[in-house]
């Protein structure tokens, strides 16, 4: 059998056993099937809210812009980077202090029971569509890659991520994207540090990029001052994008305030860290290899998008690509089983209980069966989305599907971001600005679109610039017309001595009171170094039988660098968790025998 394909078996196997090994966890409560019970240390919860950042795209889509256009894909990168910074500066804690499981139960207090049922069947389908495109698109490049049925491909992950968030809830996610983590940043620093070594540095990385670094082909004389304006607006829309009351809902997971900062400012390094070395190997790849935009002509159209494929079957050792191909199946399969886990925390939580089932006899135990069925109808779900547009002849309703998508994206994200801050206004305001938000959408993309901003400022843009023009505009006019009519519905705003007022009264106040772990949380926290460690260890130990693979000797000491550096990683935390039980059986006993010299 390819060694590619065993690699990717065994990391299949891998994700399945974290599902087993968190199980038990899971089992206590609908709160901890659904956020971990607020028990999870900064390092996982961290993880987690970089891997909702990071996407297969990142090593398909972004890859093919890196090899093409050189600098500017880092824009949106570093966006992510200043939108976990203003996390750790200020939203992460405030969110975990909000004191809910569920992001719409945030909402529900915030805008009241309207809105909570409106961003339920806002958020739920498209989440189920988001995960479908990002299923189709992963099995596309898998078939390729493997050269197998894509029908095949698309339901062995869909059950694998179902699997894995169906038995273990928020814990086996967040365990999960932790170790898919270590997957991504085994694959990306190591094929960085031959692809430097390959092309000969850093300077000519630079210097020999063929259609330019910091210009690329069909550029004019403002491509420049755009590309500084792209990482102006990217910094704006990722603040947005990240600190939510829908996207941020991973730092309700932390077991604290103080650990949701952390979280947040280790999102923020990763990302950093990223950013720096993950379009290194497709710049080198422009460089060393100029038939790569023809060397995978399956991929039709998106040939381009192959560029990390092609440096891991030239410039890697053997056993690359399958460690590629986790890497990829890593960023889809978090994507995917955090909308499962989130999805089913939410119909419970904001539709099953207060709508259908008000029987307040149903025990908590109810709730969490009930999570499971919604875990599994939307997993299938996911999957038949991904199926369905695998079989679509034509890409038109693919595109129209993509587009609605976007367009709805941004209206849904203003009124749940601007809404933390400003307290005075109605609760209308958040629905009725998600409508006018799409009006605006309708407008930037079929009214006054791009060319005409490019008309209005007296320039004439290429083609290129016209996409990023586009992109800048979109931002723009949501931040403008539809943040500014949020804003305008302060004027309507009217204090009322009621339920609902201090219901939202409370939020804001919960949003500034400190959450301190409680003097169970020692053993939570012992559980999840000791699993963790002893899962790096498996993977650790998996990763060292790569060394007996037949390659060139440097090969073999890059498996054994990256083998020892995640068994080393996974021993310490295992030895950490036993330093913590022995300390704990000894205060225990120290306890015991206090109380028996004193009776």
């Amino acid at each position: 059998m390819d060694i590619n394909v065993l690699v990717m078996i065994g990391y299949f196997v891998l994700m399945i056993a974290i599902s087993y090994a968190f199980k038990k966890m899971a089992s206590g409560s609908s709160s901890h099937y659904f956020r971990g019970g607020g028990r999870m240390l900064w390092w996982m919860v961290g993880a987690t809210a970089f891997m909702i950042q990071f996407s297969a795209w990142t090593f398909t889509g972004a890859a093919g812009q890196a090899y093409r256009y050189g600098f500017n894909v880092v824009s949106v990168f570093a966006g992510n980077v200043f939108g976990y910074l203003v996390a750790w500066w200020w939203f992460a804690a405030r969110f975990r202090q909000l004191r809910v499981d569920t992001a719409t139960e945030a909402i529900n207090h915030r805008f009241g029971k309207g809105n909570e049922q409106f961003f339920t069947w806002m958020i739920i389908p498209l989440s189920i569509l988001s995960a479908g495109v990002w299923l189709n698109s992963l099995a596309v490049f898998a078939s390729a890659v493997f050269q197998h049925d894509i029908t095949l491909t698309l339901w062995v992950t869909g059950i694998v991520v179902l699997v894995i968030s169906l038995l273990s809830g928020a814990w086996g996610v967040v365990a999960s994207d932790f170790v898919q983590t270590l997957v991504v940043a085994i694959i990306s620093i190591a094929c960085a540090v031959v692809a430097l070594f390959k092309v000969g540095g850093p300077v000519k990385l630079v210097t020999e990029f063929p259609s330019g670094f910091f210009t690329g082909p069909d550029v004019g004389p403002h491509y420049i001052s755009l590309l500084v304006a792209c990482f102006l607006f990217f910094f704006i829309k990722n603040v947005q994008s990240i600190n939510n009351l829908q996207d941020s809902y991973r730092f309700l997971n932390a077991k604290d305030s103080f650990n949701a900062r952390k979280a947040a400012l280790f999102a923020l390094v990763l990302m950093l860290v990223g950013t720096i070395i993950w379009f290194i190997p497709p710049w080198a790849v422009a460089i060393l290899y100029p038939d790569a935009a023809t060397a995978h002509p399956e991929l039709g159209k998106n040939a381009t998008d192959a560029v990390y494929l092609i440096f891991a079957e030239r410039a890697m050792p053997v056993g690359t690509v399958g460690l590629l191909m986790a890497g990829l199946f890593a960023a889809t399969m978090s994507s995917m089983d955090c909308a499962l886990n989130r999805n089913s925390g939410i119909f419970v939580r904001s539709f099953w209980t207060p709508v259908i089932n008000r029987n307040s006899e149903r025990s908590d135990k109810y709730q969490l069966r009930v999570g499971q069925i919604a875990c599994v109808v939307n997993g299938v779900l996911v999957i038949l989305v991904a199926q369905y547009m695998h079989t679509m002849q034509t890409v038109s309703l693919f595109d129209l599907m993509m587009k609605v998508g976007t367009l709805m994206q941004a209206p849904i994200v203003v009124p749940l971001f601007l809404g933390v801050f400003i307290r005075k206004t109605p609760d209308w305001a958040a629905w009725v600005t998600v409508l006018f938000g799409l009006c605006v959408s309708y407008g930037v993309a079929n009214l006054f679109t791009a060319p005409d901003v490019a008309r209005l400022l007296g320039i004439t843009l290429t083609a290129r610039e016209l996409l990023d023009v586009a992109i800048m505009w979109n931002i723009f006019a949501h931040l403008v017309f539809t943040g500014g009519f949020f804003c305008m519905t302060q004027l309507f705003w009217r204090e009322s001595d009621t339920a609902r007022e201090t219901q939202r009264q409370q939020f804001f106040s919960d949003r500034e009171t400190p959450v301190y772990a409680d003097h169970e949380q020692d053993e939570f926290d012992r559980l999840q170094r000791d699993k963790i460690g002893r899962i790096s260890m498996y993977m650790g130990a998996g990763l060292l039988l790569m060394v007996l693979v037949p390659n060139p000797l440097w090969g073999r000491i890059l498996f054994l660098l990256c083998a020892l550096s995640i068994l080393l990683f996974g021993w310490i935390l295992h030895r950490s968790a036993e330093k913590g039980m022995k300390a704990a059986q000894a205060e225990k006993a120290l306890k015991q025998n206090v109380a028996t010299s004193q009776r």
